[in-house]
């Protein structure tokens, strides 16, 4: 989906946030990488979900639990706090109701954790002031027809929402140059390539 993203990088600061034998439910999972990994190292009961069948049996071979299904709808069943963590890793601004399904997690689960692409990246804002098109970048790499990306935000755009409907952020991170992680930045809407945030409700 992020092409150009080192997920070994999110998936390892994603893991360092997680609390050892903790039950994860990853949506979007995609190959099972990082719920591989939580179950290597944190030994977490996992379980992950994804729309492409594909993904699904990429788990499967991996000896990791999942499950096919639509991420905007397959969530209403699922128990109030049934969950230690769910992990919305650069899924959610695919998603056709980010809104719901942001919701949805922070009642499904105990603690959210959330990443995706920043798009108040510097790289963004040059691109729209000097070329006057929908940028490029490394972070969000494809033509305005043919990106996956459908509901572009930024890290204020997710803190504003995450204030006006009750969720607390708990976590903030960022990733930078080189996606290193960091815990702290200076103006992080402006150099943050991609955010990380762990969540709940209040």
């Amino acid at each position: 989906m992020l092409r150009e993203l080192d997920r070994r990088t999110i998936d390892t600061a994603i893991a360092a946030l997680i609390e050892p034998g903790a039950t994860v439910f990853d949506i979007g999972c995609g190959d099972g990488s990082l719920l591989a990994l939580l179950a290597a190292t944190k030994g977490a009961r996992t379980l992950g979900l994804d729309i492409k069948s594909e993904a699904i049996l990429q788990c499967l071979a991996k000896g990791i639990p999942a499950i096919h299904g639509d991420l905007d709808q397959a969530l209403a069943s699922c128990r109030d706090g049934m969950y230690d963590y769910v992990v919305l890793s650069q899924t959610l601004q695919v998603l056709k109701a980010p809104h719901t399904v942001l919701k949805e997690i922070v009642r499904i689960g105990k603690k959210a954790i959330v990443s995706f692409p920043n798009f108040g990246h510097s790289s963004v804002r040059w691109s729209f002031l000097w070329r006057g098109r929908m940028p490029k970048s490394k972070v969000l790499p494809f033509e305005w027809y043919d990106s996956p990306n459908i509901h572009h935000l930024t890290l204020r755009d997710f803190e504003y929402f995450c204030a006006v409907h009750g969720i607390e952020i708990i976590v903030r991170g960022f990733f930078g140059r080189r996606l290193a992680y960091r815990s702290r930045m200076a103006f992080p809407n402006l150099f943050a390539k991609e955010g990380l945030f762990v969540i709940r409700k209040k």
